[in-house]
């Protein structure tokens, strides 16, 4: 089941229909990320530069320079290191909920969300339902996993069982092994409180591009 806001967003970005001979389990595209090639430069960008100055910080001590004390030569090679990790650091936070391909599982409605590590290797979170997708406060983020829902209706109380758990998203790695999983318990009246199991991506942004 789609949140509202989250059907609106993808019927508005492109019709998704039925084909004629019924729903199919195929990945359907329906967004790319635009800026996907300007976040994979800036990751090797800095990785290398983060590289570079641990590669280089050992010269720091080589050179013969007397006049710069074995404390001052420390301090410098700890601010190059320290100045090129904490930009990568950076770098690693505000692209991780970027993604760079959304597609949609037509058959069951599930929601794959393709993102990139700082390493550029691609996790898939698949999210099974996606009202516990909601709009997140976190920067460079639209979107995130709900930490607590409550059901609406009484066809949609039913389902969820006092005392039941259930895995609404999991995060994969390119070759399908599992990273982390977030799962619903359910409580009563429908409510449900959420955790995470593993290291499942929690945080997405995509903003399809209206013309």
């Amino acid at each position: 089941m789609l949140s509202p806001q989250l059907s609106t967003v993808l019927t508005r970005y492109r019709n998704l229909s039925t084909s004629p001979s019924g729903p199919t389990s195929t990945p359907e595209v329906v967004y790319r990320g635009p800026l996907t090639n300007t976040f994979r430069r800036l990751k090797i960008f800095s990785l290398s530069s983060l590289t570079l100055s641990t590669a280089l910080a050992p010269f720091i001590f080589v050179i013969e320079a007397p006049s710069i004390p074995l404390g001052a030569r420390f301090a410098l090679a700890g601010v190059a290191i320290t100045t090129s990790g904490v930009s990568t650091a950076l770098v690693a936070w505000c692209g991780s909920p970027y993604v760079t391909k959304l597609q949609r599982v037509e058959k069951d409605h599930t929601l794959q969300m393709t993102t990139l590590t700082l390493g550029l290797h691609e996790r898939i979170t698949s999210v099974y339902d996606t009202s516990f997708l909601k709009e997140t406060s976190r920067p460079f983020a639209k979107w995130e996993l709900a930490d607590h829902v409550k059901l609406e209706g009484r066809e949609q109380q039913q389902r969820a069982v006092a005392g039941t758990q259930e895995t609404v998203a999991e995060t994969t790695d390119a070759k399908g092994g599992l990273v982390g999983s977030w799962v619903v318990t359910w409580g009563e009246n429908g409510e449900g409180t959420c955790k995470q199991i593993g290291k499942v991506h929690r945080y997405a942004r995509f903003i399809p591009q209206i013309k």
